[in-house]
């Protein structure tokens, strides 16, 4: 009994310790990992008096790193990308990027493991609604969206001339609903979007019709799900936000469809870029890698038996990591032998186990994508491990659509702040049909939404501000820029990069007699 509370105490001074030890320093992580890129800073100032650095490499690739405040000790956000235009007008006009100030010294939210248990599994009473949207795909599977609306509102359903902006809400590939999407669902509403919460097949109540799962990075159903959308709100624009493990599905989906997605801008929070990898290593804390393998198990116990006909549920129940659950429900067919309970099976599927992965790597295709894409990372991320080996900062100094805001605190789509809200200010979409809220906005918002929506904003403003460019320059030239110009929101290809077109009547599918509705 005594070792026990011995045990216990050391524990508790760990979690108490630890937080704060790391604050003892000087220099920030975000200083050092640039360091260690070769990117060499210089300290400027902008117009309004905030402090930034520019750091450029000797590949061309720059940073620009703003402080919380002025003083050398000030917690830094590192925004990486490749020089281009709309870098610049990002920097100039985000300055949510600039005002971050993590959590630190003795306290929980400081904690990078307690801040993302927090931020997962908190209940959070949450002043919005869900109509969910039963979709039945072309080969009679089922997913969902669950479209937020205020409590105080009494209409339930928005109108399809609605010119709102849409904001697709992909969760995490376990299917579990966060504090964070529910917190981002209201943000948004305040906002002026239409938030649309994504779930997979048998996902968050969603009935499981067909023997087929979803695969961790086949965009197929989200395909579908998004011609819905553009069929349900075609006045709108439609923008993205993935959050986890969900941007593997986001970020396929944006690769192989290319300029054809119907996206005007996405953001990734706390994604991880290389997958196999991360099931292949499991996850650096070992009791957050048992509660996610004990939650999907429990979501798939429900269709045991109609499971059965497919794969080894002895197998798939009896895994002890993610790979193993993976492995059982992906790349072990109904005629192969079953692996004795407790061993693996990677003997007899290593060749599957690859050829499953070049499948479904989500950045297979990353050269394909046509939009800008915003991945907000924190160096201290408990789930997706360590920054250097994890996060491809190659991607970032090359590909001038991908843009990287690095933190050195934030854990794993936490962020929390010290004063969560205070700065919350009015971040306009270019849309009037923000309703009145019941106090919605009075709350905290997190820094990492007021980010993104602050990046769909400037986005959307850049391309607006092109457009009339080069309208403007065509009826200098006279060529009639109105009638030859091409709206930015408004695709005129519909098909998908080495997809076929749709074989069947979109409009005969997502009727009232195909749709569930509840």
């Amino acid at each position: 009994m005594l070792e026990w509370l011995v045990a216990l105490c050391i524990v508790i001074l760990v979690v108490l310790i630890w937080p704060g030890s790391k604050y003892f320093g000087t220099e920030s992580q975000t200083d050092t990992l640039l360091q260690r890129l070769g990117i060499s800073q210089q300290t400027t100032k902008d117009k309004t008096g905030r402090c930034f650095s520019e750091r450029e490499g000797s590949d061309g690739a720059q940073a620009a790193c703003a402080g919380a405040g002025t003083d050398g000790k000030a917690r830094t956000v590192a925004l990486i990308c490749k020089p281009s235009a709309l870098a610049n007008y990002l920097l100039k006009h985000c300055r949510t990027f600039s005002n971050y100030s993590p959590c630190v010294g003795w306290t929980w939210r400081a904690s990078a493991l307690l801040q993302s248990v927090y931020k997962a599994c908190w209940p959070y009473n949450s002043p919005v609604q869900f109509v969910r949207d039963n979709l039945q795909l072309s080969d009679d599977g089922l997913v969902a969206l669950d479209w937020a609306v205020p409590s105080y509102q009494k209409r339930r359903r928005t109108s399809s001339h609605s010119t709102s902006p849409v904001l697709l809400i992909i969760p995490n590939s376990f299917g579990k609903i966060t504090r964070n999407v529910l917190k981002l669902c209201e943000t948004a509403l305040s906002h002026g979007y239409l938030p649309a919460v994504f779930n997979r097949r048998s996902h968050n109540g969603t009935p499981l019709t067909t023997l087929k799962l979803q695969q961790f990075g086949d965009p197929a159903d989200l395909r579908e799900a998004v011609r819905y959308i553009r069929h349900r709100q075609p006045a709108g624009r439609l923008y993205a936000v993935s959050e986890s493990t969900g941007s593997g599905l986001l970020l396929s989906y944006l690769g192989e469809c290319g300029s054809s997605s119907y996206m005007t801008a996405a953001v990734c929070l706390s994604p991880v870029f290389r997958c196999q990898s991360w099931f292949e290593n499991g996850l650096c804390m070992w009791p957050l890698q048992w509660a996610l393998v004990l939650y999907q198990k429990i979501c798939l116990s429900r269709y045991k038996t109609v499971l059965g006909e497919t794969i080894h549920t002895d197998t798939l129940f009896s895994s002890c990591s993610l790979r193993g659950l993976e492995e059982a429900l992906f790349c072990q067919t109904g005629s192969a032998p079953a692996a004795p309970a407790g061993t693996s099976s990677s003997c007899n599927t290593s060749g599957t186990w690859d050829a499953y992965w070049e499948r479904n790597e989500p950045l297979r295709d990353v050269d394909e994508v046509a939009i800008p894409v915003l991945s907000v990372c924190a160096q201290d991320d408990p789930v997706r491990g360590d920054t250097q080996s994890t996060i491809p900062m190659e991607l970032f100094e090359t590909n001038p659509h991908f843009f990287l805001l690095l933190t050195d605190r934030g854990s794993h789509c936490g962020f929390s702040t010290q004063s969560e809200g205070s700065a919350a200010g009015a971040l306009g979409t270019g849309s009037s049909a923000a309703a009145p809220n019941s106090g919605m906005e009075s709350r905290r918002t997190n820094w990492s939404h007021r980010a993104l929506l602050e990046f769909f904003r400037a986005t959307t403003d850049f391309f607006a501000a092109e457009e009339r460019a080069k309208q403007l320059a065509a009826r200098r030239r006279g060529l009639g820029g109105g009638a030859g110009g091409r709206v930015f929101r408004h695709r005129s290809v519909s098909t998908c990069k080495r997809v076929p077109a749709c074989s069947h009547n979109i409009h005969a599918i997502y009727n009232w007699q195909r749709s569930y509705t509840r």
